[in-house]
């Protein structure tokens, strides 16, 4: 299948320099690496960085990040806020069309928004617009959709209300829950919308055609309100999740994107090509998710004595060659107005005499010499770099508890819907990169009513309490103030044990002109150029 995959690519790659050679009929084409098949490309039902990437080049929202990661007018080209910060009304472009020639109108966003909150879509991402007045209620079934606090006031203006001010709002209307889709599409076509063929698309590239685990192509599309800005005419996804074959792939100048590579290899690529490889500071966490459902993971003193015994700076500078920062909780630095979350008392201290503790604290809870056998299961999504975490970490247990561990990995997509579907583990990989620049994306992980990202299933009272004071408190300090209690909740807890802070890894092709680095990782084709 390799060779097949790297034949098709050479193939392609032929074809546009043979094209490029032929003057006006040139043709440039953006091979991208994406490090895993997608799910699906139902934005209703994504939940991941690769599949985001896709679909972003397909659809626009509202709003968009730009190259640099900074929010900018997408389908909507202006917007006014209300006073009292709770009422958003957007003017969409009197240019933005759908592929098939049709205009965007308010309509479709108010489509899209009243079908990701409908229980029936069963949208796992859906919690992500609860700012939204009656947002919650109407994805609970708890007030008809109806009730969903926006408004098409015309084809060009739409209307969002709030149930609060959110400083963050125009953040989450540049997530893909928050993209729209044409209803006479989703009317003709149902969930069969996303089909080559079937697919329409606002954004600057249209879906060509999809063979899983194998090539995702898009194509121009011509009727896109800044089509005579886009400067690629055809994206190519890779979906590997094979590290080294990505690597050898770029290396071969068959890919012009190689995202998430082995860290291992960073001073080696480093060495060889130099400015090609980005290594960019990212708000987002790497963690271990205990099943608290079920013992011993259901007793608090298993999970610290385990959370205690991991070696952070050995993951972040062995593993990953200084790429990744050691952490101890989960919300990432650099969260305006929020400083440092808190940690566990136990951080301070040496890392021996961290295990002599979480080797006293496992025998209290009955476990370890002399007591209870402690058998482990890790589960991790496949890529090299989480498996030599994994295998470090299992070391770790071994060595301070004499724990038998086993490693079972998936891929990226498997893994995630496992988890979220509620399966059954003992520990768990996981990590998330921010939607937003706020703490309450982190935070909002652990809520207990948060079916499909709190794969620990930490059900505390005392938690969600805080987290609902802070969404009814309008003043911004006393906000923060109430999240950092959450978080010390956390903390102690420890339903999660946050390892490190990340770094996104990319390699970047000399070939490629616009790309910036940033930390929401946000990087849209229709900023890039490709130069022969």
């Amino acid at each position: 299948m390799l060779f097949l995959k790297r034949t098709l690519a050479t193939t392609a790659l032929a074809g546009a320099l043979v094209l490029g050679a032929s003057g006006a009929f040139a043709e440039t084409v953006l091979h991208r690496g994406n490090a895993g098949e997608p799910q699906t490309l139902d934005y209703a039902h994504i939940s991941i960085s690769i599949e985001g990437f896709i679909v972003k080049d397909l659809l626009e929202g509202l709003t968009i990040y730009d190259a640099a990661g900074k929010i900018v007018p997408g389908a909507a080209e202006s917007w006014t806020i209300s006073d009292d910060g709770t009422v958003y009304t957007f003017k969409i472009r009197d240019n933005a069309k759908w592929s098939d020639g049709t205009p965007v109108t308010a309509a479709d966003f108010e489509f899209a928004m009243h079908r990701v909150e409908d229980p029936k879509t069963a949208a796992e991402y859906a919690n992500i617009l609860y700012p939204i007045k009656n947002a919650e209620k109407v994805n609970k079934g708890e007030l008809p959709i109806d009730q969903l606090g926006v408004k098409a006031v015309d084809d060009k203006t739409f209307q969002i209300t709030l149930e609060r001010p959110t400083p963050f709002f125009l953040q989450l209307l540049a997530h893909y829950t928050a993209l729209p889709i044409s209803k006479a599409n989703f009317e003709k076509f149902g969930d069969q919308y996303i089909k080559p063929g079937n697919m329409v698309s606002n954004g600057a590239y249209k879906l060509q055609a999809h063979v899983p685990n194998d090539t995702l192509t898009v194509v121009k599309n011509d009727q896109y309100w800044d089509a005579a800005n886009v400067k690629i005419d055809k994206v190519i996804f890779y979906p590997i999740d094979d590290d080294a074959a990505s690597v050898r792939r770029f290396e071969a100048k068959e890919m012009d994107l190689v995202y998430n590579f082995s860290a291992d290899q960073i001073k080696r690529l480093r060495e060889s090509y130099g400015e090609q490889v980005h290594v960019s500071p990212a708000l987002a966490t790497y963690y271990y998710t205990f099943d608290t459902r079920e013992a011993p993971y259901s007793d608090v003193r298993v999970r610290t004595a385990l959370s205690m015994a991991v070696d952070r700076d050995f993951l972040a500078s062995e593993i990953y060659s200084g790429a990744q920062l050691p952490a101890y909780h989960l919300v990432p630095p650099g969260m305006e107005g929020y400083g440092e979350g808190a940690v566990p008392d136990w951080a301070s201290l040496s890392q021996i005499d961290r295990e002599d503790k979480a080797i006293a604290l496992m025998k209290e809870a009955g476990y370890g010499e002399g007591a209870k056998p402690l058998s482990i299961e890790i589960r991790y999504n496949t890529n090299a770099n989480h498996e030599r975490v994994a295998t470090a970490v299992a070391d770790m247990w071994k060595n301070t508890f004499g724990a038998n561990v086993s490693l079972v990995n998936l891929d990226v997509a498997s893994h995630y819907a496992y988890l979220q579907e509620g399966g059954k583990f003992n520990v768990a990989r996981a990590g998330w990169s921010a939607d937003y620049a706020d703490p309450e994306n982190f935070l909002a992980l652990n809520i207990s009513t948060n079916k499909t990202f709190n794969y620990a299933k930490y059900n505390s009272p005392e938690f969600d309490k805080l987290m609902q004071q802070s969404y009814e408190e309008k003043d911004p300090a006393k906000r923060m103030d109430l999240m950092k209690q959450a978080e010390a909740l956390i903390s102690r807890d420890q339903p999660i044990a946050p390892l490190m802070n990340s770094a996104d890894l990319w390699l970047v092709s000399s070939r490629i002109s616009g790309w910036v680095d940033n930390s929401v990782n946000e990087h849209l084709s229709k900023f890039l150029s490709v130069s022969e």
